[in-house]
Order: structure tokens, then C-alpha cells, then sequence
């Protein structure tokens, strides 16, 4: 179960709003876990399981990025509007609105980590420990794993993502029937997904701007204007703790993963054996053990 939201809102940013929901007290005195969803453009509803953290007492904080979700969509503006830099001025906003910029946790998820990333580059002083969960430390890796997940699907379901990729037609039925064999795959492997999963679909499917100028039309077809993006010659001055998550079915595939843990001075990383892109939801037992002790651990350091 998800636990029920203490605290719904919006943050101020420019001329914008950020809309955040918290899970517990954040007067309680333990350090807040900050939950960033991926996409970019997807929204907080897939990974609303985190807020079980809060079942220890800690305070969980999940917010929609700029042009998702509930917060101020944008559905005029282009590249040059929608960039990292924009996402984690959003953020740095929302910590000083919240009043927890100088002592939380932060989850990235996909992207989400990715912006971590990017954060934790900047090296925060409230910064207590970072999480990325199943995400690249660069696109081209991305994408060169994607081809190989690719290559190694039924040879039908391969064959009918070339083909439509090559004629660009990527709403034909037999395209979209062949990207949710790979997303049952490597994405997702609840099938059908849960609740809270398909909430932020069908969201994605009602808005998605900030995904298409920034990633592409699907998961394995970037070619937005994050497809150049790596952090692999920055994340070593990420000084934060770092946790990495992921799947052994993952689209984020250990190579995409293996600069963090090269880089990084102080990380280590979990593979869950059962789980794709999402194991909050496939294996979220295991996954939240890792995750609690984790922060634990951190608590127990400062």
C-alpha cells in the first residue's frame, strides 16, 4: 500500500509552479528523502511506492518536474527552454521552498538520477547522500545497450521496430504492439504494470512535451536533445555517499552504470536479479531493505 499523502502544495519557481507532495513530518528530525521521477516528462505516480520509506519515521518527498504532472505544463516551448540547467534550478528552488536545503537525501529514478547527477556534481553542502536508481551515466551508452536489448528480442518484435523506425511510422499498431514487448522486458515486468505505473502512462500519453524534446517518441529512441548527455568525466567530484540501483533486466544495463561505480570516490551498487527499470515495484521488499539501511546508515555518520 502508499501511504497517504501529510502534505500536498506548490513551490514558486519564476514565473512557474512546482507541485511536491509530502509523506510524513518534516519536523520530525530525521533527514528527508527528496524522490525525483523520470522521463524526462513522466510524473510521480510510478514511483509513489518510495514513499513507504516513510513507514521508519523519515519524511519522503516527491514532486512534478516542470511541464509534468500537476505542475505548470509548457506545451509551446522548445529545446531551448526545456534544459538540465532549468530541472535543477527547479530543484535547488524546491529545497529552499521546503526549507531542507542544508540536510536531505535525494532519489533520482531513470532520469531522475541523472539530474542527481548532475546535482550532486554541484556538490550541495545539505547533500547527505545521493541515490541513482537505475540510471546512465551517458546516452551514447544508452543507446548502444538499447540496440544490443534490442537485437536480442524475437526476431519478429526486432524486425517490426526496424521497420517502422526506417518508414517513420511509430504509431502504427504493430510499432507500439513491439515497444511494449520491450517495455514488459526491460522496463517493467509487472505486467499488466501496477496502478501507480500506469497513472503516470496514461499521463505521458495525455502530455508529452518535455519527453519528446528531451528524450524522443519511445524509451529506446533517443533522439532528443539528451542524446549527447554523459557525466561519465564529472561524476568523480559527485562527494556525496552514492547508492546505485538497478535490475539485472534493466534498460539501464550495468555498462550504462559501470562510470558511476568507477567514479564515484564513495558509492556501491545493488543488482536486483528479478527486476527490470522499475524494482520498487518488481522486487520492492529487497529493494526497500537496501534503500532504508542505506539512509540508515547515513543518519548514523552525521
Amino acid at each position: 500500500m502508499i501511504p497517504a499523502a501529510t502534505t500536498e502544495g506548490f513551490a514558486p519557481f519564476r514565473e512557474y509552479q512546482t507541485w511536491y507532495r509530502i509523506t510524513g513530518d518534516l519536523s520530525s528530525g530525521m533527514t528527508p528523502l527528496v524522490v525525483a521521477h523520470g522521463g524526462p516528462g513522466a510524473t510521480h505516480h510510478y514511483v509513489l511506492s518510495i514513499a513507504s520509506v516513510a513507514e521508519t519515521g523519515r519524511p519522503v518527498i516527491h514532486y512534478d518536474q516542470l511541464g509534468s504532472g500537476q505542475s505548470t505544463h509548457l506545451t509551446t516551448r522548445d529545446e531551448a527552454f526545456w534544459t538540465v540547467d532549468l530541472l535543477l534550478a527547479e530543484l535547488d528552488n524546491l529545497l529552499a521552498h521546503l526549507g531542507i536545503a542544508d540536510n536531505y537525501y535525494f532519489l533520482g529514478q531513470s532520469w531522475g538520477g541523472m539530474l542527481g547527477a548532475e546535482h550532486g556534481i554541484r556538490q550541495p553542502a545539505g547533500l547527505k547522500g545521493l541515490v541513482l536508481s537505475n540510471s546512465p551515466s551517458a546516452m551514447s551508452l544508452w543507446l548502444s545497450e538499447a540496440a544490443r536489448l534490442r537485437a536480442a528480442l524475437p526476431a519478429d518484435v526486432a524486425d517490426a521496430l526496424n521497420r517502422h523506425e526506417a518508414a517513420g511510422t511509430l504509431d502504427d499498431p504493430e510499432y507500439l504492439a513491439a515497444t511494449e514487448a520491450f517495455y514488459a522486458e526491460h522496463v517493467c515486468r509487472v505486467v499488466p504494470n501496477p496502478p501507480e505505473v500506469q497513472l503516470t502512462n496514461e499521463a505521458m500519453a495525455e502530455e508529452s512535451t518535455v519527453y519528446n524534446v528531451m528524450n524522443g517518441p519511445n524509451e529506446f529512441l533517443t533522439i532528443g536533445t539528451l542524446k549527447t548527455w554523459t557525466v561519465v568525466d564529472r561524476v568523480h567530484l559527485i562527494t556525496a555517499p552514492t547508492l546505485l540501483l538497478s535490475g539485472a533486466h534493466d534498460e539501464a544495463t550495468p555498462a550504462t552504470i559501470q562510470p558511476f561505480m568507477d567514479n564515484i570516490p564513495d558509492v556501491r551498487w545493488e543488482i536486483f536479479p528479478h527486476s527490470s527499470h522499475m524494482p520498487f515495484v518488481e522486487e520492492p521488499e529487497a529493494y526497500f531493505a537496501v534503500l532504508n539501511a542505506f539512509l540508515a546508515e547515513r543518519d548514523n555518520a552525521h
